[in-house]
């Protein structure tokens, strides 16, 4: 069944929402590791492994698919090259979740995206 498949909405306008998560995604990979709310580690998670699982397979056609997911040739590039090999064994997580608490603002839940070693 088809139950509950789509994204969350974030409270944001598409473009805005697609914005967000390509940042935080980029973000990831540069630094491997973020910090952010809990909803929206989950979200960038999903593109997160989406992109080092197109970069384990290595063709011309999932490097192309991978840049229509996020247009940035760097990143795309340091993806296939250096971090699809260190998950070559991995079947899959390739990110973790881990809760930090609440931020003291607005009493949001605070978590940390990080790439597994």
């Amino acid at each position: 069944m088809r139950h509950s498949k789509g994204n969350k909405k974030l409270n944001k306008p598409t473009d805005q929402r697609l914005a967000l998560l390509k940042s935080l995604v980029i973000a990831l990979f540069e630094n491997s590791r973020i910090k952010t709310t809990d909803l929206r580690a989950k979200e960038a998670k999903k593109i997160a492994e989406k992109l080092i699982t197109l970069g384990k397979n290595g063709t011309l056609h999932a490097r192309r698919q991978a840049l229509k997911i996020l247009p940035n040739k760097d990143i795309v590039k340091s993806v296939f090259s250096e971090l699809a090999p260190k998950f070559k064994e991995r079947a899959g997580g390739y990110t973790r979740i881990t809760k930090l608490g609440f931020r003291r603002g607005d009493a949001a839940t605070i978590s940390l995206l990080e790439l597994v070693d």
